[in-house]
């Protein structure tokens, strides 16, 4: 009888040990399929590529008053699509310009030009960057090509996070993948706070050093696309531009006089502004947005 207790205790304390070395071994990464969609974001606990059935995007022609920078980003896309040599990208500035809109978009544009769905957007989460060497070693073999973007990145005091991303982009000993370009937004030049960097030159025995070592992250974007707070007529392009793509009925200046005062309301005048003066002006009109 007491045999028959034993071995129920010991089945126990081995079923409790076996929770326990689950929970602290990671779990292997699930194979992704690349073929299931154009979009991923990237989960790094168990390792795994979601797909993104519907990406939420527009279309590159609304993006007004950023021709330029949409130009440049669409050559650097293109060009790593097709096998050549292109830059990392740090779209950086004004809130609500449509850094975020613009990769989206561009890479949409890239693969509806090449006629194909070679390029992968992958999306992965700032608090998620430690996490890039084993997302690498994912996509590494693989045919496609794959962007990874990051939205809105930055770092604050005491984050040594970013030391991984630099790693990843340039250092190394494997180097950056050559099926892989980094994308990032921020509203940072740098990516690190103002105080932050001031802080280092105030304390450190060597400032210059101290500063290098905190701002060099962004030197490993090649390419640096810095967007800027819109003028009234930028506005109301955007405003005209998503009108005309929707088909919204309206009188100009009446049309006109609305937007402005909208972003009147707002304080400020972006495309972000621009655009929820459309959801608001489709709703009072009773118009989907389609």
């Amino acid at each position: 009888m007491s045999d028959g207790s034993d071995l129920s205790r010991l089945n126990e304390k081995l079923d409790t040990l076996i929770g326990l070395i689950e929970r602290a071994v990671p779990a292997r990464p699930c194979p992704a399929d690349f073929d299931a969609a154009e979009a991923f974001v990237w989960s790094p606990h168990p390792g795994e590529l979601v797909p993104v059935a519907k990406v939420n995007r527009v279309d590159i022609t609304l993006l007004c008053a950023v021709s330029r920078l949409r130009d440049l980003l669409l050559d650097n896309t293109r060009r790593f699509a097709t096998g050549l040599p292109a830059n990392n990208a740090l779209l950086w500035g004004a809130r609500g310009m449509g850094k975020s809109s613009l990769v989206k978009a561009a890479q949409a544009a890239i693969n509806k030009e090449l006629g194909t769905s070679i390029l992968k957007l992958v999306e992965i989460h700032r608090e998620d960057i430690e996490s890039l060497p084993l997302l690498m070693k994912m996509v590494r073999d693989t045919p496609y090509r794959f962007i990874i973007f990051c939205d809105d990145l930055s770092f604050d005091q005491d984050d040594t996070s970013y030391k991984s991303l630099k790693a990843v982009l340039e250092g190394g000993i494997e180097g950056r993948p050559d099926n892989v370009i980094f994308y990032a937004t921020s509203n940072r030049r740098h990516l690190l706070p103002r105080d932050m960097i001031e802080n280092e030159r105030s304390t450190a025995i060597n400032p210059a050093e101290a500063v290098e070592e905190k701002v060099s992250l962004s030197d490993r974007f090649g390419l640096w696309l810095g967007f800027h707070k819109c003028s009234q007529d930028d506005y109301l392009d955007m405003v005209n531009g998503y009108v005309a793509h929707y088909g919204l009925k309206l009188e100009a200046d009446r049309l006109r006089a609305e937007a402005l005062e909208w972003a009147t309301t707002r304080g400020s005048r972006s495309g972000r502004v621009a655009f929820q003066f459309i959801q608001d002006l489709a709703g009072r009109l009773g118009q989907k947005l389609d």
